[in-house]
């Protein structure tokens, strides 16, 4: 399944589903095959958004940190990561909430 994200602000944005997900998720949304974040809570949603992301890059440097501390070769990154998979999302939000837009998905 893919989520279509859009917005009269600006491109739409297309992900798969797993991703969506997770970023939702870490919006504190609960997933659903439609949606609408309002442009008066999208300040909110990028907030979370953006602390999600700096989370799970502070993990993986306490990763690389520790490796590199035990004497170990310091983990690689897997594919892609979840700044790459949420930024897309959040210039569209960013946009929309310049313009008071509302972002939607499923309709």
């Amino acid at each position: 399944m893919l989520y279509c994200f859009k917005s009269k602000a600006a491109a739409d944005v297309i992900m798969m589903a797993d991703s969506a997900e997770a970023v939702l998720r870490l919006m504190g949304r609960e997933p659903s095959p439609k949606g609408i974040l309002t442009s008066a809570d999208l300040a909110g949603y990028i907030q979370q958004l953006e602390a999600g992301v700096a989370e799970d890059e502070a993990q993986f440097q306490r990763a690389v940190d520790e490796a590199v501390a035990a004497g170990q070769p310091a983990p690689r990154r897997q594919g892609v990561t979840l700044r790459q998979r949420a930024w897309p999302l959040r210039d569209l939000m960013q946009r929309s909430l310049k313009e008071g837009a509302d972002v939607v998905w499923g309709v």
